[in-house]
């Protein structure tokens, strides 16, 4: 075991799986001598050589396009989209190619790749390095979108996305990137803080895909968390003392539905919690599944807790989180009903 940063552990994972299979590659901007600009990838040019860990051009499209090539004739890329919010330029190729190429090949060709994204806010980046697009790639038939939210999950998740045979979303919370964000506040104390968040086994492991973990147990009411808003719902519960089950997705597709179902069953009540806009965002579909899953067991309608339906706004970023405020009252709200 190390104690280790989030960023810490994604890169003893990108190297774990370069060392075990000469197939992976990286590459993405600025990836290889820099590091990347969140050092996700620091020291692995120097450690596997220039062909295995790259710098590509400021092109999306053709960052993720190669990828499909690559993953189609053999290597397993593990391509880095320096914001989530850079994705856009790609999507027709995420969706159109990769998604689609083990249906369209009949079997014949797969796309073993991963496209890893720093998502959220909580950096002050503004409308344009700060965006939660998760629902935009469950949408999509082919697909699976990861989100951990702490180095132990992003190491093992990311491991056992970059050996997985389809095309994996791996989205990494950055305001979790380098430390513990505390959550019993709805400000940042230390948003760059520097101190350890968790324990990482060294070497090889992977955590399963489509498997969620409980952090805390609870018997009045079910919260449906993924990223740093699972920190968030830690805090709120332990500031209004709810007896609140908590339950980390860590992959949203594929869905731990048996995990939900069994939970909400025993609760019966359920809150639904993101950073992304309310509409259409991941947790309607999560409050649809609930509901057609576990109707007879409710004792109150499913809640969703979410960000504002704007444009990101920079100046307000800490009012858009769903912070621990906002999430209390919605669980004294729902134990009420």
């Amino acid at each position: 075991m190390s104690r280790r940063t989030m960023i810490e552990a994604i890169r003893d994972a990108m190297a774990v799986a370069m060392e075990r299979d000469d197939n992976v590659v990286v590459f993405g901007e600025d990836v290889g001598y820099f590091g990347g600009v969140f050092r996700c990838t620091q020291g692995l040019q120097q450690r596997f050589g220039a062909n295995r860990c790259f710098d590509a051009p400021i092109s999306e499209l053709g960052i993720v396009g190669a990828a499909v090539g690559m993953a189609a004739y053999g290597l397993r890329p593990c391509v880095e989209v320096q914001f989530a919010d850079y994705v856009y330029p790609a999507y027709d190729q995420i969706v159109s190619e990769a998604a689609r190429l083990r249906y369209r090949s009949n079997g014949d060709f797969t796309a073993p790749l991963v496209i890893r994204m720093p998502a959220g806010g909580g950096i002050f980046g503004g409308q344009t390095h700060s965006q939660s697009p998760e629902a935009l790639f469950t949408h999509v038939a082919g697909l699976k979108t990861v989100v951990p939210s702490n180095p132990h999950d992003a190491k093992g998740l990311l491991i056992a996305a970059i050996e997985d045979d389809d095309p994996v979303i791996f989205l990494e919370p950055k305001r979790i990137y380098n430390g513990p964000f505390d959550g019993h506040h709805d400000r940042p104390v230390t948003p760059w803080s520097r101190h350890p968040l968790g324990e990482v086994p060294d070497g090889h492991y992977t955590v399963p895909l489509g498997r969620a973990a409980l952090r805390r147990e609870g018997a009045a009411v079910t919260v449906l968390a993924y990223g740093t808003m699972v920190h968030v719902a830690e805090a709120a519960a332990a500031d209004c003392g709810v007896d609140a089950e908590i339950l980390d997705l860590r992959t949203l597709v594929p869905l731990d539905l048996d995990a939900i179902e069994a939970s909400v069953r025993k609760t019966g009540r359920c809150i639904v919690l993101h950073e992304a806009t309310l509409t259409s965002g991941f947790g309607a579909e999560l409050a649809a599944l609930v509901q057609g899953a576990c109707f007879y067991h409710l004792e109150a309608p499913v809640l969703r807790v979410t960000g504002w339906d704007t444009p990101y706004p920079h100046a307000q970023e800490w009012d858009y989180f769903p912070g621990p405020v906002r999430v209390a009252r919605a669980l004294l709200q729902i134990v009420e009903a």
